[in-house]
């Protein structure tokens, strides 16, 4: 049994990020995902407002 096993461990430090210049190529991509997403979110939305998918299928009841 050591005697630092409770508490929070401290986490390692990491070195800090060098601030790297977006080229075109990755801003294009990254205007693409947010198109993408927005869609998406679109999408979720319209779905929300419409009933469940599974209508149909055998139904149980709770007599027996």
């Amino acid at each position: 049994m050591s005697g630092r096993e409770g508490g929070k461990k401290k986490p390692l430090k990491q070195p800090k990020k060098q601030s790297k210049e977006v080229d075109d190529d990755e801003a294009a991509f990254k205007q693409k995902q947010k198109e993408e997403q927005k869609q998406l979110e679109a999408l979720k939305a319209k779905a929300a407002g419409k009933g469940p998918l599974t209508g149909g299928g055998i139904k149980k009841s709770g007599k027996k």
